[in-house]
C-alpha cells in the first residue's frame, strides 16, 4: 500500500496484498523468474511489482481502497497484469498457497535482508515458496490496533478455511485444505498471536522475540493478524492467496467490517474474549487441515461447530456493518461461490481428479482462474441466515 487513510465516508479503507507462485508453462514446477516477471510487468504495464523471499515469487498491492468493490476491480487488473508478465518472461503466474508439484525450494532473492534471512533461518527460508494474501484495514492509533486484533483473533479459524487455496504438495495431495498453513507454522513468530493488554505489552513481547533473533525486524512478526509494521492499520495475514478475485474481495469484505465493528466495540468499552493461543492455534490447525467444508473449534462456546455454521454466524454478527458500508454484495458473491464451488482446495481436488495436472495449472492461472457463477446457487449461508 503505497499511502494510508484512517476511514473514507463509508468506513475504514482497505487494501490487499496478494503473493503469486511462478511455474513452468507444462510442468507447473516453480521456477526462478522473478527479476524477469517484474522487468515484464514494468515494461507492458508500468507496474511495479514487490519481490519476496524467493525468486519463484511476485507480490501486487492495490493502492488504499475505499470499499471491497474498489479493492476487487484492481485485484483483477493486477492479476491480469501479473499473469500476462509471466508469459512474456517464459512462465506461468498462478494464485495458489503452496506449490503443488515439482521441488519445494526456490533461490533465495539478492538484498542484504533477504540474506541475512537466509543465513539465520537456513532450510526455512530457501523453502519459503508459499503465498498469502494480507488484508490491511486502517484503524485510528497504534492502541486500537492492539484491542482490534484482540477482537479480530478468535475469528481467524473462519477466514483461514474460507481462502484455504493448497492442498497438494510435490504431486501429492496433503489431506489438508491449507498446507501453506503447515509449512508456515514452522517459522517461530507466526500463527495465532497472544492477547496483548496494550500497544506497550505488544511492544515488550517484540522486543523480547528481537533480543531472541527469532524475528530479525518488526516486519518478521508475521503473526496471523497484527498491527502493520509500515502502516496506521491491523493486517490480517490468515489466508492462502485466494483461489479467485472474487475470493479474496469477499475476505478484503469480511475483514474490513470484522475490523470495523471492532473499532466501535474498542470505543464503547466492550472487552474482547481472551482466548488462550493455544486454544486457537488448535482450532486454527483443526481449520486448516478441513476447510469450508470441515469442522473446527468455535473457540467462543468450546465446541466443534461446522466451519459453515460458524461463517454464518459471523455474518449475521457483521452484516449491519456490512451493509452500512456497501460490502454486502460482495459477501453475498463470495457466498455463493463458496457454496458452489467450494474453497480453493475443494475446486483444485476436483480439476486433478476431472482432467489431472493441466486442468490443475488452468485453474490456478492468474489469466484463467475465474470461476463463474451458476444461476440459482444455494445461498444458505447468506448473511442474517
Amino acid at each position: 500500500m503505497e499511502r494510508t487513510s484512517s476511514a473514507s465516508a463509508g468506513g475504514p479503507t482497505v487494501g490487499v496484498e496478494e503473493e503469486f507462485l511462478l511455474v513452468d508453462p507444462v510442468t507447473g514446477v516453480a521456477v526462478n523468474r522473478a527479476d524477469e516477471v517484474v522487468d515484464a510487468a514494468r515494461d507492458l504495464f508500468g507496474l511495479e511489482l514487490e519481490l519476496e523471499l524467493t525468486s519463484t515469487q511476485v507480490e501486487t498491492n492495490t493502492s488504499v481502497c475505499r470499499d471491497a468493490a474498489q479493492a476487487g476491480l484492481e485485484l483483477r487488473e493486477l492479476r491480469r497484469a501479473v499473469g500476462r508478465a509471466a508469459r512474456e518472461a517464459g512462465c506461468r503466474a498462478i494464485a495458489v498457497g503452496a506449490p503443488p508439484l515439482g521441488d519445494t525450494t526456490g533461490v533465495i532473492t539478492d538484498g542484504p535482508r533477504y540474506r541475512r534471512i537466509a543465513r539465520e533461518f537456513r532450510a526455512l527460508a530457501a523453502q519459503q515458496l508459499i503465498c498469502g494474501c494480507h488484508v490491511h484495514v486502517a484503524v485510528p492509533d497504534r492502541e486500537t490496533a492492539v484491542q482490534v486484533c484482540n477482537h479480530v483473533r478468535p475469528w481467524l479459524p473462519v477466514l483461514g478455511a474460507i481462502t484455504a487455496n493448497s492442498p497438494f504438495c510435490r504431486g501429492a495431495d496433503t489431506g489438508f485444505a491449507s498446507w501453506r498453513t503447515t509449512v508456515w507454522s514452522r517459522w517461530p513468530v507466526s500463527g495465532p498471536p497472544p492477547f496483548f493488554a496494550s500497544w506497550q505489552h505488544f511492544q515488550d513481547v517484540c522486543a523480547e522475540l528481537l533480543e531472541a533473533g527469532t524475528a530479525l525486524d518488526p516486519a518478521m512478526v508475521y503473526w496471523d493478524v497484527r498491527p502493520s509494521a509500515r502502516w496506521p492499520t491491523v493486517e490480517v495475514r490468515v489466508a492462502d492467496v485466494a483461489a479467485s478475485v472474487d475470493d479474496a474481495a469477499f475476505l478484503a469484505a469480511v475483514v474490513r467490517a470484522l475490523v470495523a465493528e471492532a473499532v466501535a466495540d474498542v470505543r464503547r468499552g466492550v472487552r474482547p474474549v481472551p482466548v488462550p493461543v493455544e486454544t486457537l492455534r488448535q482450532a486454527c490447525w483443526r481449520a486448516a487441515r478441513d476447510g469450508f467444508a470441515g469442522d473446527a473449534l468455535d473457540v467462543r462456546s468450546g465446541r466443534l461447530l461446522p466451519l459453515r455454521q460458524q461463517l454464518r454466524l459471523l455474518l449475521a454478527q457483521l452484516k449491519p456493518v456490512l451493509e452500512a458500508h456497501g460490502d454486502l454484495p460482495v459477501v453475498q458473491r463470495g457466498i455463493r461461490l463458496l457454496n458452489r464451488h467450494g474453497c480453493g482446495a475443494d475446486r483444485q481436488r476436483r480439476a486433478v481428479r476431472r482432467a489431472g495436472t493441466e486442468a490443475l495449472l488452468h485453474l490456478l492461472d492468474l489469466d484463467a482462474g475465474e470461476l463463474p457463477l451458476t444461476a440459482g446457487a444455494e445461498e444458505a449461508s447468506s448473511p442474517g441466515r
